[in-house]
């Protein structure tokens, strides 16, 4: 259990990244919503569109820590899970090719959102309490939903980060669209947020 120290698990970050095809954007993809929204199956299919890598910051962690996010919350608490996504995640924004998945938390930190402002495009994917509770219902490792009604929980949770996700650059339902759907909706509007960027309109 010692490998789940913050230590080692910042050390361990960013080992090998995949090479990619040319990207279609000139800085990372952040992807930001509550857990279950889609994050890491619509992530893999948008780098695939866009010609950039995807990595998920929670498998980064886990990849590095040598154990589940589970034991990294039992055995160090969640103020520990934090301060090492925030620091992984700093880590794997050095890499410009990239479209990211986050934890549903990690917009939450200040210093996080700045960062990925300064040197990313964040997208905002969301979608109805409802479809969230029927998502995180058909796995487990998600120690936010353990203890209570998890369609209460993800309520309260909305509620509490919803102003932060708001702060995005760029909001997607995903709704009822399919993955492929959801991606090329987030490829469309990162077209547009680039050619706004290009033309100093954001």
């Amino acid at each position: 259990m010692n490998k789940c120290t913050p230590e080692t698990v910042t050390a361990k970050t960013r080992s090998t990244l995949p090479e990619s095809a040319g990207p279609e954007m000139d800085r990372p993809v952040v992807l930001v919503g509550l857990m279950g929204v889609g994050k890491t199956s619509v992530g893999r299919r948008l780098s695939k569109l866009l010609g950039m890598v995807f990595v998920d910051a929670d498998d980064e962690i886990v990849k590095a820590a040598g154990c589940s996010i589970d034991d990294i919350f039992k055995i160090y608490g969640e103020a520990a899970f934090r301060d090492v996504e925030k620091r992984v995640i700093e880590r794997l924004l050095m890499d410009q090719n990239l479209v990211l998945a986050t934890g549903g938390g990690a917009f939450m930190d200040a210093s996080t959102r700045d960062l990925i402002k300064n040197v990313a495009v964040s997208v905002w994917l969301g979608a109805d309490v409802g479809v969230l509770s029927e998502r995180t219902g058909r796995r487990g490792g998600r120690p936010l939903l353990e203890n209570g009604n998890r369609e209460q929980i993800l309520e309260n949770l909305l509620r509490e980060r919803e102003p932060f996700y708001r702060q995005a650059d760029i909001h997607v339902d995903s709704g009822d669209d399919t993955l492929d759907g959801t991606a090329q909706r987030i490829r469309s509007a990162l077209e547009q947020w680039k050619k706004n960027h290009n033309e100093g309109k954001v």
